[in-house]
């Protein structure tokens, strides 16, 4: 996702796939998704979860975007990714609202649901999460976005550098390191 060839690739693949072509939305699905399922594992509470819910999130919200592009301007793959999460985020609000409103579905199995903490969670602890949750918050957009993209969606500097309209790798690591500096100030000064 760095050079002007994949951005005019990616461009053609939105507008075939709101056009209803497939394959399109098969390859934008591929190239999106690993990354928006390490992000979302972050996001679901432990009592929303079972086996597939991550998945399923994930392939549902991009599956419901990529058949309503049309009205989508693609601004470079920061923008695609923020829009993309967005679409993930809603999925998420919406079956915790499910959830919330049936209370959870218990199926006969010989397993047992895991009752451990998400992947993040696990990683940097509850409280940790939220405090890091309050400071990226409190950041600006262009540091938020940083972050996000190298931590949780752990793009590369190069993607990053065109997510943010950085003009090399170094100058989007840079942002990137200032960013942390920064979430880091704004964690201890709540901590």
């Amino acid at each position: 996702m760095g050079g002007s060839g994949e951005v005019h690739e990616t461009q053609s693949l939105i507008t075939r796939a709101a056009a209803g072509d497939h394959s399109a939305a098969d390859r934008l699905f591929a190239r999106y998704a690993p990354a928006l399922h390490r992000w979302t594992r972050g996001r679901l509470p432990r009592w929303a979860r079972d086996i597939a819910d991550t998945h399923d999130i994930v392939q549902d919200a991009l599956l419901q975007t990529f058949r309503n592009l049309d009205g989508f301007e693609y601004r470079g793959e920061g923008a695609l990714h923020a829009y993309l999460r967005q679409a993930v985020m809603n999925r998420i609000r919406e079956e915790l609202r499910r959830r919330t409103r049936r209370g959870e579905r218990e199926e006969l199995s010989a397993s047992i649901e895991d009752e451990g903490p998400s992947p993040l969670e696990a990683a940097i602890g509850r409280e940790t999460l939220d405090r890091y949750e309050e400071a990226l918050s409190r950041l600006s957009t262009e540091d938020r976005e940083a972050v996000i993209a190298r931590v949780e969606l752990g793009l590369s500097h190069r993607e990053i550098a065109e997510a943010l309209g950085k003009p090399s790798d170094d100058a989007a690591r840079m942002a990137v390191a200032r960013a942390l500096v920064r979430l880091v100030k704004e964690m201890g000064a709540r901590g």
